[in-house]
């Protein structure tokens, strides 16, 4: 019964360990979803939408009251036999009325202004995105060296027991033994650095996330290097992945439309104003009904909205000088990738295919001719050492080419 209820604990354990694991696109998702900058961004757009709903707003009415004129002496307010009194108590309304045109301009550039938000939202998810990517490579290359060191560990307790006997038995000679002892200290040291070193990958992971810092998480031991030889990274792939190229695009979107309003400024405006005098004195009761117009047209109302339209047009054209310029960047920056991350699958399959495993082999001959006292202490660490450098030149070359994937997937704002 014991046994069976330390099966089933083990069991419930194992699957709870096992559900920790993520799998990248899982991690990328819940980055997509919670990420605190999701909220903000999204409350960012949500506020230029709510302030887009007031562009067609008029000019507030001017009310007025007051006297009108009057005279400085009260007693002249007054009618004096057949002298009617003087001045009134004036009430006026004063409304301008806007130019359709200019409303329709006012809403189209508001209801615009939230469009690059959205862009700069998936530019900053992207870097988000790829962030996460060498975090969770990182993360695999790290779990792959400490198995590595714990292997490293055996061999070299092998090495240290196997000489301590020998020695005592006036066998062997203790000439690598103390190589072996400070080795095998460094690789305790090594497994102390990688274990801190998840221990970060994880923090950020899940900050990335939007969850606690110190949640457990471990990730699933499982990349891809893809393939990018076919990929023309012309101006037209970019223009279509870059959210940071379409947000510029927006931009400029957005001067075309403000020199459309700043435009229709120069369009005259019509106002209504009316006044109401309640005369003293026995005066009849008047009032005033008028039109009135702006005419910003004239040559000294012009001259703001006129250095406004070519400032914008200029702008226009330092944004698409500015396009140009990450696009090339981009372009020169993912042949200078592929070239790279192109090396690296090559001396991979090299390492994976033939180094590696003549090291291993040539460690496995040295320890046969060790154990038949062929072979000394000093060639068998030997070989020991050549198989562990070359092993963490292999993580190397391995992390070199998974960071380089990575920033192409950030050029090219993949997931």
């Amino acid at each position: 019964m014991k046994k069976i209820t330390l099966l089933l604990l083990f069991a419930l354990f194992s699957g709870k360990m096992s559900a920790q694991q993520m799998p990248l696109s899982e991690i990328l998702d819940s980055i997509a979803a919670n990420n605190p900058v999701v909220k903000m961004y999204d409350a960012e757009v949500r506020s230029m939408d709510a302030a887009a709903k007031g562009s067609r707003s008029w000019i507030p009415p001017t009310v007025g009251a007051g006297l009108l004129m009057a005279p400085y002496n009260p007693q002249r307010w007054s009618r004096d036999g057949d002298m009617l009194g003087m001045g009134s108590f004036a009430v006026s309304v004063e409304q301008m009325i806007p130019n359709k045109k200019k409303l329709d301009a006012n809403e189209n550039l508001m209801r615009a202004m939230s469009s690059v938000e959205r862009e700069k939202l998936t530019a900053t998810l992207n870097e988000n995105f790829q962030d996460a990517k060498k975090l969770y490579y990182d993360w695999i290359v790290l779990d792959k060296k400490i198995k590595v060191v714990k292997d490293n560990k055996n061999m070299l307790d092998f090495m240290i027991r196997n000489a301590e006997i020998r020695y005592k038995n006036g066998l062997g000679k203790i000439s690598a033994y103390y190589k072996a002892k400070a080795a095998l200290g460094s690789a305790d040291n090594m497994q102390l650095m990688y274990d801190n070193d998840i221990k970060v990958k994880r923090i950020r992971l899940n900050a990335l996330m939007g969850r606690d810092a110190m949640e457990e998480l471990e990730v699933q031991p499982d990349f891809t290097l893809n393939d990018y030889g076919l990929e023309l990274f012309d101006p037209e792939l970019f223009y279509q992945n870059r959210s940071d190229l379409r947000g510029i695009d927006k931009e400029i979107d957005i001067a075309k439309l403000k020199q459309n309003l700043e435009k229709q400024n120069l369009r005259p405006e019509f106002g209504v104003k009316f006044e109401n005098m309640f005369a003293f004195g026995g005066q009849p009761m008047q009032y005033t009904l008028m039109v009135m117009a702006k005419i910003p047209l004239v040559p000294w109302a012009r001259k703001m909205t006129d250095a406004n339209i070519e400032s914008l047009q200029i702008k226009e054209e330092a944004l698409l000088a500015k396009k140009a310029v990450m696009v090339n960047e981009y372009s020169g920056r993912s042949y200078g990738m592929r070239n790279e991350l192109e090396l690296n699958k090559k001396q991979i399959q090299l390492y994976e295919n033939t180094i590696i495993p003549a090291l291993k082999n040539n460690y496995k001959l040295m320890q046969l001719g060790y154990e038949q006292n062929t072979e000394d202490l000093f060639t068998l660490y030997d070989a020991w050492e050549k198989l562990n450098m070359t092993q963490l030149e292999y993580f190397d070359i391995l992390t070199k080419a998974l960071q380089a994937q990575t920033e192409l997937d950030r050029l090219l704002e993949r997931r």
